[in-house]
């Protein structure tokens, strides 16, 4: 309990932190309420009143098909979130697996490990998102796992690498000599001590997921219509960019302050979880 006032009085000194926790604050909140509650129907056409400035009953305006922008970007939230959620869930779960059985086998199956993300790393998610695309077709689905599976060498060159330099340590020798397998170790001593490794990339990738999204469905590679998509804004918004510019000013603010909150985050946490400002805090 004490670490943990120890950590939040650091924090509320930490300015990119504060600003980035914020930020996703924000993002969250929009998502969240989506759920919930949205000024107008996200899907439901108004022609009559398209490409209205901002009012009390469109406190953003409406787009080229009459809806209301504010509700879109909330949705788009939603939508962003469950894609980075998902890809980077993905990536964690296979890519800490497979870095940390290359750390621990070493030898022919770090090697193999290895030269298998090398050969994943040759297919981006936009390659692989258009791969995806001519087998199965454009979707939510198709960004989802084209991200993920760009996330799995990503995790998992990061885990083997940060493994590595426990499994040097004297406590993991000390565990080896009395007796404990490779499982058990990697459980128990290897992946608790690279945990903040781990979260701080998580943040970083989360941004990259919402950055790969919205450019996706920019492409029309990713969400579909009628579901909102902050990328399929953009795309939309520039027949109208010199008519109704803030039709591609909102969403791309959108997308900026989000992937800047989640960098601010992450770099956050790298500095207040770094084991020399433990020591300093203790």
């Amino acid at each position: 309990m004490a670490s943990l006032a120890s950590f939040c009085r650091l924090a509320r000194r930490h300015r990119s932190f504060m600003l980035g926790a914020a930020l996703v604050a924000l993002l969250l909140l929009a998502a969240a309420l989506s759920l919930v509650w949205t000024p107008h129907d996200p899907v439901g056409l108004d022609i009559p009143h398209k490409l209205q400035p901002p009012t009390p009953a469109h406190w953003l305006g409406t787009d080229s098909l009459g809806r209301d922008v504010a509700t879109l970007l909330m949705v788009g939230a939603r939508n962003s979130i469950a894609v980075g959620v998902i890809a980077v869930a993905i990536g964690v779960l296979l890519g800490v697996t497979l870095g940390a059985i290359a750390a621990a086998q070493k030898g022919w199956v770090e090697e193999l490990a290895m030269r298998a993300c090398d050969f994943t790393f040759a297919f981006p998610a936009l390659l692989t998102a258009i791969m995806l695309t001519a087998i199965y077709g454009p979707g939510l689905l198709t960004s989802v796992v084209a991200i993920g599976l760009f996330n799995i060498p990503v995790f998992a060159r990061i885990t083997r690498g940060a493994a590595n330099a426990v499994w040097s340590r004297e406590f993991v020798l000390a565990a080896q000599a009395c007796g404990k397998g490779h499982a058990r170790i990697t459980l128990e001593h290897v992946l608790p001590n690279i945990a903040s490794i781990l979260i701080v990339q998580m943040t970083i990738q989360f941004a990259t997921a919402i950055l790969a999204e919205a450019a996706l469905s920019y492409l029309g590679l990713g969400t579909q219509p009628p579901q909102p998509s902050w990328g399929r804004m953009l795309n939309e918004a520039q027949t109208q960019m010199f008519q109704a510019p803030q039709l591609a000013i909102y969403p791309g603010l959108a997308i900026a302050l989000s992937v800047l909150g989640l960098n601010l985050l992450g770099d956050g946490l790298r500095d207040l979880l770094d084991p020399r400002l433990a020591r300093a805090r203790s």
